[in-house]
């Protein structure tokens, strides 16, 4: 489905994963489609609060909690690049959608 927002349509997700040979193409494409679903739920669902926010951005995180280890069966991980990449996208994702929460807050449920 195509997004609504103009930020997040014409964004590429996980750039830097995206660009480094360390990362297996397929699960970073797995990663990006996770962000795309999260921003189909936000656009569905239209949070109003900063808590109902978290409630998605907290079940994207798990998402890529169970990513995680698809990508050590690789000999891959979500180390430092990973880490920020993801963390910087969900925080993009939060100010397209009108909120500016602490991205600790929003992926403090993170196991990578």
């Amino acid at each position: 489905m195509l997004l609504t927002n103009d930020q997040t349509s014409t964004y590429r997700f996980l750039s830097d994963m995206e660009n480094d040979s360390y990362y297996p193409p397929q699960l970073v494409v797995k990663g990006q489609l996770l962000l795309h679903d999260l921003c189909l739920q936000i656009e569905a669902q239209r949070p109003q609060t900063p808590e109902q926010l978290t409630e998605l951005t907290h079940a994207a995180t798990e998402q890529f909690n169970q990513l995680r280890d698809a990508f050590e069966e690789q000999g891959s991980e979500l180390e430092t690049v990973a880490r920020e990449d993801i963390a910087q996208d969900i925080a993009f994702i939060a100010q397209a959608y009108g909120f500016q929460e602490d991205i600790e807050d929003l992926i403090e449920n993170r196991e990578w």
